[in-house]
């Protein structure tokens, strides 16, 4: 299934001891990138929150906002970290003598320095606190998952419509190439006459017909085009898989225009280089498209 790296999902309610707000949103990013942000007095519950979302993402710059408010009989316990604490009051007294400071050292100034907290919960307590904070995670994972699919199921439509257009280009080369290949061989047969002639060298007809079919096999593009419908069955295939597609859908298409290339590459005619220009570009609309999926 084709899920989009672009999603926002939101849950708010309350426990009877605490108002509960999470928030998940992600964008495009080649690896899983979280970012996790909980109030400070549930941050042991960051490792717990990762644990959970990676279960549902495995690519994408993903932001989570875990927002806990205490009402009522709060349990977490706030000690102080005085070895820091004392490290951090010298520096401040260092900072004031050397720059001849006004005096305000006061201990809401310190406390302004969040890092002198130490923020602890028993087992029990952090268990607790997850069972709280676990059933909004759920719920905005839920709007958030939801999300991604609509949204890739969007991408995934408007990128079929797209390699639909590169085959029906890759049918028009393939006559185009034909008629191409057999046009190359009469004005190469004519020409190695001419010269031979021009030249009173006798003419070796087997020769000629080898030269000439030698070149028309160099300028030929049947491979190409074979190799090429074989990878839109492999687009299909992969579409059809549970598995996050994103990455095997971008190189599936590196070797696609790989092909369209080689057939550029090959072939001199003025239709054929302009149908190849038109595949090229769909090609590149439809990598653009897959960055955005997962």
């Amino acid at each position: 299934m084709a899920r989009s790296m672009t999603a926002y999902g939101r849950a708010v309610g309350s426990t009877q001891t605490k108002n509960i707000t999470v928030e998940i949103k992600s964008v495009n990013s080649r690896y899983f990138d979280p970012q996790i942000k909980i109030s400070r007095s549930f941050s042991y519950l960051e490792e717990k929150v990762k644990n959970y979302i990676q279960k549902y993402i495995s690519r994408g710059k993903v932001d989570v906002w875990v927002g806990v408010e205490v009402t009522e009989n709060a349990t977490t316990e706030i000690s102080i970290d005085k070895a820091y604490a004392e490290t951090y009051i010298n520096a401040l007294r260092t900072l004031r003598d050397e720059f001849d400071l006004r005096d305000d050292i006061s201990v809401m100034r310190v406390a302004q320095n969040k890092d002198i907290f130490i923020i602890s919960a028993s087992e029990e307590d952090e268990e607790a606190a997850w069972g709280e904070v676990l059933p909004f995670l759920e719920q905005a994972m839920s709007v958030f998952m939801k999300a991604r699919e609509s949204e890739g199921e969007k991408l995934i439509a408007d990128i079929l419509k797209k390699k639909a257009h590169i085959a029906e280009l890759s049918e028009k080369v393939s006559s185009q190439s034909a008629e191409a290949t057999s046009g190359y061989r009469d004005k190469l047969e004519a020409r190695i006459r001419t010269f031979l002639e021009d030249h009173t060298i006798s003419i070796d007809e087997s020769r000629i017909l080898t030269e000439c079919a030698i070149y028309a096999d160099k300028v030929a593009v049947d491979e190409e085009l074979v190799r090429l419908a074989s990878h839109f069955t492999a687009f299909d295939d992969i579409l059809k898989s549970s598995e996050p597609i994103g990455k095997r859908l971008d190189f599936l298409i590196q070797e696609m225009n790989r092909e369209t290339n080689t057939i550029g590459s090959k072939c001199s005619d003025s239709k054929i280089a302009h149908i190849v220009v038109e595949m090229k570009n769909e090609l590149e609309k439809i990598r653009e498209q897959i960055q955005n999926i997962e």
